[in-house]
């Protein structure tokens, strides 16, 4: 059934209560509601533990999405036992693995402003993310990273702003990726923005975000491959490149 997806608007809650409404064969377990993103959009799921009444944990691996987006599975683990429909739970999530794919997807979208191109590919990971854009020109990575990290510095504001199915298809000029749909269905639509009044970025997203630039911290391009004809692969990792040279 729908879930309560409490992550939508508070990307830093870390806990929360909920009860189980459903176990499925498999062992997935639903819940009336959730703070655990699924995976979904090139962002890996959360992991995390359910916390019973005795104290005891469920450990979870990466949630993912049912058979729609609005139906989340939290997936134990191998060996772990299982709760009871109507069994009341605390939901903790792995927060330093959570932070670190929110600090993560802020710099792939701090990337396409950069890079102001179609994307045709992206993948949120906890050390390295990529992004595919469709330019056929070169890039140089110092260039690109001494970009981002002026706008990581700034410190620009970044939030969601919400609009509807029908305003996401009356303006579908503001979806950056080629290959990815934007999160519809749900009769709304998060846009992720960058700057004051949106002023250096908007565009539809359901993934989870850090709430300034500054939290994304120190990081650059380590690597640019061509893949075809007008498709450049950015490789984006946390740190400096003088830390790994």
């Amino acid at each position: 059934m729908p879930v309560n997806a409490l992550f939508r608007d508070d990307f830093y809650l870390s806990t929360c209560e909920a009860t189980v409404t459903a176990v499925h064969e498999d062992g997935g377990i639903e819940l009336d509601q959730t703070c655990f993103y699924a995976t979904s959009g090139g962002q890996p799921g959360d992991s995390g533990f359910l916390e019973r009444e005795d104290g005891s944990r469920i450990l979870l691996g990466p949630a993912k999405t049912g058979a729609t987006k609005d139906v989340i599975i939290h997936v134990p683990l191998e060996g772990q036992p299982l709760p009871s429909v109507g069994e009341k739970l605390v939901l903790h999530i792995d927060w330093q693995r959570r932070y670190k794919l929110m600090r993560m997807h802020t710099a792939c979208h701090i990337l396409s402003v950069v890079c102001p191109y179609p994307i045709t590919g992206a993948a949120v990971g906890e050390e390295e993310s990529r992004v595919d854009i469709d330019m056929g020109e070169l890039a140089d990575k110092d260039v690109v990273t001494a970009k981002m990290m002026e706008l990581v510095t700034q410190n620009h504001p970044v939030y969601v702003q919400w609009i509807t199915d029908e305003e996401l298809a009356a303006n579908p000029g503001i979806v950056k990726s080629k290959n990815v749909r934007p999160p519809v269905g749900l009769g709304r639509v998060s846009l992720v923005c960058i700057g004051e009044n949106a002023a250096i970025d908007s565009q539809p997203c359901g993934g989870t975000h850090v709430s300034e630039t500054q939290e994304v911290g120190p990081i650059y391009i380590s690597k640019i491959e061509k893949k075809g004809k007008e498709n450049r692969r950015f490789r984006i990792r946390f740190g400096t490149p003088d830390a790994v040279a």
